[in-house]
C-alpha cells in the first residue's frame, strides 16, 4: 500500500471513532486538522494526526484520542502514530463535511413529527 492508499484508509477508519456527544464521527465532524503519512527505510508506516475537539472540555477527550491512534494503528504497515490535539483554529461548524452536515442536521431537525 502507498502512502495515499494508507492515508486514504486512515479516514477510511476516522470515520468509525465517534464523538459520543455529537453522535458523528471526527472525520465528518472536521476535527482532524491533518494527517501526514510517512515511510521508513524499511517500508513500514508512520503517521502525524493533528486534530482538535469540539470543547476544551470535552470529558471524553482521552477516549477520543486513543481511538483517532487506534484507527491509524489498525492500518496495515502503520506501526506509529501520534496525534496532537490543537485548539488553534478552534473547531467551529464551518469544518464539517458535507457529510457531517447532513447527519447533524438529520439527528437534530424536527424530522420526527
Amino acid at each position: 500500500m502507498n502512502i495515499e492508499e494508507t492515508k486514504s484508509k486512515i479516514i477510511e477508519n476516522l470515520k468509525g471513532v465517534q464523538d459520543p456527544e455529537m453522535g458523528c464521527d471526527v472525520y465528518n465532524l472536521g476535527l482532524i486538522y491533518d494527517i501526514i503519512v510517512g515511510e521508513m527505510s524499511d517500508g513500514k508506516k508512520y503517521s502525524n494526526i493533528t486534530m482538535s475537539l469540539t470543547s476544551a472540555f470535552c470529558p471524553a477527550a482521552d477516549m477520543i484520542v486513543n481511538d483517532v491512534k487506534g484507527a491509524a494503528l489498525t492500518v496495515e504497515d502503520v506501526i506509529d502514530c501520534q496525534v496532537e490535539v490543537t485548539f488553534n483554529p478552534p473547531w467551529d461548524p464551518s469544518r464539517l463535511t458535507e457529510e457531517g452536515h447532513a447527519y447533524l442536521n438529520y439527528m437534530y431537525s424536527d424530522h420526527m413529527d
